[in-house]
């Protein structure tokens, strides 16, 4: 089945230019904005294409220009797009970096890209000025705050009034580099091009019908391809309205969606993960909603084979519109698998959810379901342009997910090596994810291919699908399931950390009548709910072993679990399955 168009392509253009098209069309359409305090900041697409000439003015005065490398560093804000921007016009490469990473990871970096120039939010200014000495290639650094001894946006626009036109830019030019330990913990450049970030926005554009009047709320950080793609670039590419999160705090998120009432929102499998449980929580602690919804979900089901998923959303209008999400017609799921539990759940809430898949090599997307017909069960179909490919299927059709197109990265920035290694001889990009295609060509992936454990028996145990079913207690809050050796026959077998959910286990010990549970009360509790979900596995994949975190894992900034910081330790337990 090949992907359904919804509207003919838009083109590819170099990135800039996406914004001159939509200015010249819909000048005083705010595009983007952000709260800060009573009052809404934002710039039109007139003030933007302004603001992006003379910053692009700046930078040609200091001698940046083609080739050239500039970081950008700072929380989601119009001013970040803005710099982002203003660089690609006067030619030059954007190096986002990472807000959530240490000055030594900074330093590399910006070593290793030759990073001429600098913006930064005075939040991150402090990690900066650590490490500015040892950066031989930075000339200047410029705030997008007012800083005291430094130059700020606001005196470069000030002073530069000049609006120089676009730099020639040709679509294979590099647009940016962008640094990523991923879950694996290399830290590579990922080099894109104009038309590789281009030819995945006109997919987009062709498959899902946001357009002009359209509004995304942003919380994603934009240093991340997903969200500088999928949520940014593509609703500039259209001239659509931008909303950045102030902040993840929930009481200032679901206001500011309340008000802005989004259409489109990207997300990852996580943060719906917690939402999907939390809204569950709640119904808990409620007999009669809980027998409304469970009387409403029947109602839906009855009526969508007839009507479709709009009847959900109408059903379940009044719980969206408490999130500020009753106009919401796309929330697109990406970073990693949505777990079916949750997809389901979700959609049976109203939730119009679509499942995506990519990676920052890919610019990002190469899957994403069709919104006439989605399998959220499933990463979807490849996105115009993209050819998926599975290599060396096993007798059930399972084998690393390769994928082809313009919007595959040309390379590891100053790293020919790890180039190599990622590229067949033919052209094909190997993901390092495994998975398997249907009879209709929807893309199902299994697992990272180095996670895979294998069994002394030789099966194939993907940790991902173990962790899915795991995490469908309300008493697990996060888990990873890891290879780890029997400690009496030495074996390879399946073990899990669990970082339990404390605030559902308080509230289960308290109904109990005991409200000071123990270790060994929290472990024993947490052993039924592991033997209760595996039931649903086959005997070889249940956790044998697990043990407890009382933290948080450490996270990428798409809020994937660092799997490596894991791997090839076998978990200390004394906690084996009776």
């Amino acid at each position: 089945m090949e992907m359904p168009r919804m509207r003919p392509p838009m083109g590819w253009f170099p990135i800039p230019e996406y914004v001159k098209r939509a200015a010249e069309k819909y000048p005083d359409t705010v595009a983007m904005r952000i709260k800060r305090g009573k009052d809404w900041f934002s710039y039109t697409y007139g003030e933007l294409l302004q603001k992006m000439k003379r910053l692009s003015a700046f930078l040609r005065n200091e001698g940046i220009g083609e080739g050239d490398k500039v970081s950008v560093l700072g929380e989601n804000r119009p001013e970040w797009g803005l710099c982002y921007l203003g660089i690609q016009w006067a030619g030059a490469t954007v190096v986002p970096l990472d807000a959530r990473l240490k000055p030594p990871e900074y330093l590399h970096i910006m070593n290793d890209a030759g990073v001429k120039l600098l913006f930064v939010s005075a939040s991150r200014l402090g990690d900066i000025e650590e490490i500015k000495d040892k950066v031989p290639s930075l000339k200047k650094i410029v705030t997008m705050d007012e800083v005291n001894g430094y130059l700020s946006l606001d005196k470069i626009f000030d002073s530069f009034t000049e609006e120089p036109p676009m730099e020639k830019i040709k679509l294979d030019d590099l647009a940016v580099i962008l640094y990523t330990s991923g879950t694996t913990g290399t830290s590579k450049g990922v080099m894109l091009s104009h038309k590789n970030i281009a030819s995945n926005i006109d997919g987009i554009y062709q498959i899902i019908d946001v357009d002009h009047g359209d509004r995304s709320f942003s919380f994603l950080p934009l240093h991340h391809v997903f969200e500088a793609t999928a949520g940014f670039l593509f609703m500039l590419s259209i001239g659509g309205t931008i909303t950045f999160a102030r902040s993840l705090k929930p009481t200032e998120m679901i206001p500011d969606m309340q008000e802005t009432k989004p259409t489109l929102m990207t997300t990852v499998p996580l943060l719906l993960e917690k939402f999907l449980l939390r809204i569950r929580g709640e119904l808990k602690k409620s007999v009669a909603k809980r027998a409304i919804i469970g009387g409403m979900k029947g109602v839906a089901k009855g009526l969508s084979p007839i009507f479709g998923r709009r009847v959900k959303s109408k059903i379940f209008k009044s719980l969206l519109g408490k999130l500020g999400l009753e106009e919401a017609r796309y929330i697109v799921s990406g970073g990693a698998a949505l777990p079916p539990w949750v997809s389901r759940g979700l959609e049976e809430l109203g939730f119009p959810i679509l499942q995506g898949y990519g990676l920052s090599e890919t610019a990002p997307v190469l899957t994403v379901n069709p919104p006439c017909c989605p399998r959220n069960v499933s990463a979807g179909l490849p996105l115009p342009y993209v050819e998926i490919k599975i290599m060396d299927p096993d007798p059930e059709g399972v084998g690393e997910i390769a994928a082809r197109g313009p919007n595959v990265m040309p390379g590891y920035y100053n790293n020919e090596e790890a180039t190599r290694e990622v590229f067949t001889e033919d052209g094909w990009f190997l993901t390092g994810d495994v998975g398997y295609l249907d009879e209709d060509g929807f893309l199902y992936i299994t697992g990272r291919k180095k996670a895979v454990i294998v069994t002394p028996g030789g099966k194939n145990i993907f940790p991902e699908e173990v962790e899915s079913v795991l995490l469908q207690s309300p008493f697990i809050e996060e888990v990873l399931v890891v290879r780890g050796a029997n400690p009496i026959t030495g074996g390879e077998e399946v073990q899990a950390i669990v970082y339990p959910n404390f605030e559902e286990l308080d509230l289960y010990f308290r109904e109990k009548k005991n409200p000071n549970p123990t270790e060994k009360d929290i472990e024993e509790k947490i052993r039924e709910e592991i033997e209760k979900y595996s039931e649903q596995l086959a005997e070889y994949k249940r956790p044998k072993r697990f043990k407890l975190r009382d933290e948080e894992f450490p996270k990428t900034t798409t809020r994937k679990i660092k799997r490596y910081l894991f791997e090839e330790k076998s978990v200390p337990l004394s906690k084996e399955k009776k």
